[in-house]
């Protein structure tokens, strides 16, 4: 029997950096010798929402979810004997996108590099970081901006780069159905071509070219079917969109062109070895159907609902990319679903329901009306609350969670200190001071390189100039992450996002007999007791950490059980809360992290309350927390703390009551498990 053919495999990639340049350096280069085909940097919080190291706001964040970047030195040292001109890099950067582009390419430059022969993508949909992700920046006009300035610089002059990364992935992470993840993700393309096309920088007869270097980041669930038939139906409906609306004739410029990382969402820190069959069933779900097969594939590691993955987890989940791309026998075949009715017909069904969708978002005035007007956020929140209901109620099962719950010792976290890998917290007072050291040997007199380019950048901010060559100008100058940001807010102003929780729609019923029912009747006997109309909480998310899907559902499950919530969104001070807490006179404060940043922040907190003379006040803490971590924070006052593994919200607002009590010395209430 000949040897059939096989068809090159996808780009194999690992989301990685963490603590420093010179530590993800090292780890970039063991990851390409261990047969990684591109890189996909991580960055931390205070280099994505545009701060220095050494920022109030920076502070326990600094290298925890990726590495910092404060300026050209350090993406020197990021990319120190990796070729860049044969590198495929894609960079999980939004806000600052412009600027971490710039110091791309200057790095690439000082290489010595043809800048047009780079490949990578920058992330760069803010549209999502309003929705799901949390580290935007500035108002969604002047985003929106920024955006389409790259897409005319990069056709220009960076034409193998994706400029932008369409993600519906963070979407389906913050509760989205698989029609909401197609239609919000579209509508997003939507409002950045419709930009582009009416900017004037980009002539029409070059829009098929802003096209083809469109490109998408998708998630995929365990519902492998539905999975892979939504990556058919993503790859219908944008052939049809960029046909009709755009006019692009190319069949070869049309095509849907996305990169996956299967879904982190699902993965469960009970039993979590399960996330290994997990990860594998929804790797197939963008890999087995040809016609729509990722160009680029990552995935996460068995660990991360337990903390930040080592390198040895990273490398489990490489081989398994690479067993099914090199042992199988895929790539020999065309489609395989090619001709199933059922495919068909549910791939079919996707695109009526997310073409009507586009529709209503265009009545809407687009994509970015409705994100300020809160629709999207708000039906985002109603879908993932309803899919907690689901689970919570045991209509939909998870293995380990709900279910199957029995189970033998886990070898694998048998010592969960280092089952994950953990950053030395001296990390965060090294690269500060190293960004103070590198702005005070710097020349500020006012003709200097970098007061210069930082004016230069405000005054083509203030007009309608394309900005990317005024930040190119500050990245050469010595120009940091957090100036360059702090410019910009000076002339377009920051914005925070609607929260979607007082809109969200009841998820729960709280029927006659049910555990909410029962809920609802301790705080309303609780508030009796203490003399009070409703009980108060207040949820907070302390510090840079913007994934807050789950201060969401805690705040809406909070308010269904008849709390009075208090709830303000991202990315506030421990200095905010404390005092929001005490002005607004709360039973209780509720923290939610999930960036590792607790061991900094929640303490601040308390101390802060303390000195308020609310230490009566109970603080209780959600979020990805080792239990060494826990015990820490019950040690330092913490009421409760609560991770993954507890997924029954009503059970977890129980508990809030308990607390509540405790501290204002009443007869315990027993909650029916």
């Amino acid at each position: 029997m000949p040897e059939r053919a096989k068809d090159r495999p996808w780009l194999m990639r690992t989301y990685a950096g963490h603590s420093t340049a010179e530590a993800s350096n090292e780890l970039y280069r063991r990851n390409l010798a261990k047969g990684q085909t591109g890189l996909s940097v991580a960055f931390d919080l205070p280099t994505q929402t545009g701060y220095d190291p050494d920022h109030v706001l920076a502070r326990g964040e600094v290298g925890r979810v990726g590495v910092p970047v404060s300026h050209v030195a350090d993406m020197r040292r990021l990319f120190e004997d990796i070729p860049l001109e044969q590198m495929n890099t894609s960079m999980t950067i939004n806000a600052t996108a412009m600027w971490l582009l710039a110091l791309y390419q200057v790095v690439a430059e000082e290489h010595g590099a043809d800048i047009s022969k780079l490949q990578g993508t920058t992330q760069n949909d803010i549209v999502k970081e309003y929705l799901s992700r949390g580290t935007h920046v500035f108002p969604p006009g002047p985003s929106l901006r920024l955006t389409t300035d790259m897409i005319a610089y990069t056709v220009g002059n960076i034409p193998k780069w994706n400029p932008i990364n369409i993600c519906s992935y963070h979407l389906q992470e913050a509760g989205a159905t698989p029609v909401q993840e197609i239609a919000y993700a579209m509508s997003t393309a939507i409002a950045v071509l419709d930009a582009v096309r009416d900017s004037g920088q980009v002539p029409q007869e070059r829009m098929g070219d802003v096209v083809a270097r469109i490109s998408f980041f998708v998630n995929a669930g365990v519902r492998f079917v539905e999975e892979m038939c939504k990556m058919r139906a993503f790859t219908r409906i944008w052939d049809r969109i960029t046909r009709e609306r755009y006019g692009i004739e190319n069949a070869k410029q049309r095509r849907f062109r996305y990169g996956v990382q299967v879904n982190s969402l699902g993965l469960t820190e009970a039993q979590p070895e399960n996330n290994i069959q997990r990860i594998v069933l929804e790797m197939l779900a963008v890999t087995l159907s040809k016609d729509a097969r990722a160009r680029a594939v990552q995935l996460p590691a068995w660990n991360e609902a337990l903390g930040l993955p080592r390198p040895w987890d990273q490398q489990w989940s490489l081989r398994i990319q690479q067993v099914l791309a090199v042992e199988s026998d895929l790539l020999e075949y065309e489609d395989i679903f090619a001709g199933s009715h059922v495919v068909e017909a549910k791939v079919n069904e996707l695109v009526e329901a997310s073409f009507a969708e586009i529709e209503h978002i265009e009545k809407l005035g687009g994509a970015m009306a409705a994100v300020e007007s809160g629709y999207l956020k708000s039906e985002l929140v109603a879908s993932h609350a309803e899919r907690r209901g689901r689970i919570e109620s045991g209509e939909e099962k998870i293995v380990g969670v709900n279910c199957y719950e029995s189970t033998e010792p886990n070898p694998l976290t048998a010592d969960l200190e280092t089952a994950i890998h953990t950053v030395d917290p001296a990390t965060e007072a090294q690269v500060a001071e190293a960004v103070r050291r590198w702005r005070a040997t710097r020349d500020e007199s006012p003709d200097a390189a970098a007061p210069r380019a930082l004016q230069r950048l405000k005054d083509a901010a203030a007009t309608d100039a394309n900005l990317m060559e005024a930040t190119l100008e500050c990245a050469r100058a010595g120009v940091t992450t957090g100036e360059w940001a702090g410019a910009l807010r000076e002339v377009f102003g920051e914005f925070r996002a609607p929260t979607g929780v007082s809109s969200a729609p009841v998820a729960v019923p709280a029927e006659e007999g049910s555990t909410l029912a029962d809920v609802r009747r301790r705080v309303k006997l609780t508030a009796g007791e203490l003399g009070v109309g409703k009980l108060r909480l207040l949820v907070g998310k302390p510090g840079l950490d913007g994934h807050s899907n789950g201060a969401e559902q805690i705040a809406v499950r909070a308010r269904d059980a008849g709390f009075e919530v208090i709830y303000q969104g991202i990315r506030l001070t421990p200095e905010q809360i404390s005092s929001a807490a005490v002005a607004e006179d709360v039973h209780c404060v509720g923290l939610s992290i999930l960036s590792g940043s607790h061991a900094e922040l929640v303490p601040d907190v308390l101390e802060r309350l303390r000195r308020s003379g609310a230490d009566d006040v109970p603080v209780i803490v959600g979020g990805i927390i080792p239990s060494a971590d826990a015990t820490a924070l019950r040690e330092a006052g913490v009421a409760a703390v609560f991770t993954p593994k507890d997924f029954g919200i009503t059970e977890i607002i129980g508990r809030i009551v308990n607390e509540i009590r405790t501290a204002n010395k009443l007869d315990p209430l027993e909650v029916p498990a």
